[in-house]
This record gives C-alpha cells, structure tokens and sequence, in this order.
C-alpha cells in the first residue's frame, strides 16, 4: 500500500511489526489514539494491578488496519468531549 495521509508504513521503525498478523500495516496511528478513551471500538483486554484496571492492547490491531481510518476518525470527532479512561473526577 501507498503512503498517504491515511496510511504510512515505517519499517525502519525498531518495533516494527509491534503486533502480529497484518499484511498491510498502518503505522500512522503508532500511539493509539483511542487508548485513553473508555469506549474504544478495538479489542483490549483489562488486567489488575495494585487495585487498578489497565487496558492492554497486545492483541489488537484495530488501529494498525488501513480499512480502520475513518472509523478512528469518526471515535475521535465524537468522543472528543468524553471522559477519559480511568478518569475518577467525572
């Protein structure tokens, strides 16, 4: 696939892949951007340390598939207002 504004392949990158399984892997969302929001349209998983509920997003490749683009993009505009994931002053 061709880079674009919607889709950059870094190779070079050290972690390069950082998740397994993907034929055409979109790097340009490196940092999940859904990662702080409570309702994320990806497939984590939550664990517990020291009485905290951490989301973990091994296992997830939703913002690394390039069909996955206008969907982040729709979350992000309609979550732009909402609270955060774990936090406790709402």
């Amino acid at each position: 696939m061709e880079s674009s504004y919607r889709f950059f392949e870094n190779r070079a990158c050290q972690y390069f892949p950082c998740h397994k399984g993907l034929t055409d892997f979109n790097c340009l969302f490196c940092y999940c951007p859904m990662y702080l929001r409570e309702n994320c349209p990806g497939n984590p998983s939550y664990i517990e340390k020291n009485g905290k509920k951490i989301k973990d997003c091994t296992n997830c490749t939703f913002p690394h598939r390039p069909e996955n683009y206008d969907k982040i993009m729709q979350v992000l505009k309609g979550q732009a207002n909402m609270p955060v994931f774990g936090d406790r002053s709402v």
